[in-house]
């Protein structure tokens, strides 16, 4: 891991940390965009669903509101690199320090719990009042674009960002399973605000993909407002009988190609 031992060198590894964090982000965005030829035109034609156009300049609204929050989270980054060199955390650097099953099942306990927290946070953020201190920025894009992945009020972002640098006090984890989960957040994040279903006719009823989000799924919860609140998984929205009851009709007509 980087090492913080003086101001220049702590001013060089928060830029390099920022241009990392919002590199992802634009690579991610940019990328999906052009390889599933996203359509920001409204998701659903079904009348049952609210739709409205893109406003006038929104996708640089969510390019700036996605500055602050790679800002956000690089202040926080750097936090989790001093706190490491300061031998709080429980980032180890050899793979041989624990057995290699951790490695694969750290993640998905992260990830897992990652999951929970983002689910329990999101419906309280939907509270009134919450709703329009914090989570409004969000809901701002009601048709989304991989751009909206990291469009968030600073308060949203700074309580997104905080669980998983949490978890390093918590859990061992090797640095590059962090980087990996990272990773795998910001393709989510993307994925999931594509505004094109990028997933094969029948896979929400798959064994897999029932339990993964996509663009549809959480296109609802920004149309619908009150379903589909989940974050990688679609557990807890079935759980919970949070699932959007139109998902799997809309899936059907957005999805494209029959699953093999």
């Amino acid at each position: 891991m980087i090492q913080i031992n003086s101001l220049s060198s702590f001013g060089l590894t928060a830029l390099l940390f920022f241009l990392a964090i919002f590199g992802r982000y634009v690579l991610f965005s940019l990328g999906f965009w052009w390889l599933f030829k996203v359509s920001m035109k409204d998701q659903f034609a079904d009348r049952t669903v609210q739709t409205r156009p893109r406003k006038p300049g929104q996708n640089l609204r969510e390019i700036g509101w996605s500055v602050v929050t790679s800002l956000i989270f690089t202040a926080i980054a750097l936090g989790v690199i001093l706190a490491y060199q300061h031998g709080y955390t429980r980032i180890y650097n050899h793979v041989s320090d624990y057995p290699l099953l951790w490695y694969p099942a750290s993640i998905v306990l992260v990830m897992l719990i990652h999951e929970t927290y983002y689910y329990w946070l999101h419906r309280w953020m939907h509270r009134p009042g919450v709703y329009q201190l914090v989570h409004k920025t969000h809901h701002d894009s009601l048709t989304t674009s991989p751009w909206t992945a990291f469009s968030f009020h600073p308060i949203e972002s700074t309580l997104q960002a905080i669980v998983i640098p949490a978890l390093t006090f918590v859990l061992p984890l090797h640095i590059s399973a962090v980087g990996l989960i990272l990773i795998i957040m910001t393709m989510s994040g993307a994925i999931n605000h594509l505004n094109t279903e990028i997933y094969p006719r029948d896979f929400d009823r798959h064994w897999l993909g029932r339990w993964l989000i996509g663009a549809t799924h959480h296109s609802l919860h920004h149309t619908q407002f009150r379903f589909n609140y989940g974050l990688y998984f679609t557990f807890w929205d079935k759980w919970m009988n949070t699932e959007s009851p139109d998902f799997h009709r809309l899936f059907t007509q957005k999805s494209k190609n029959p699953l093999r």
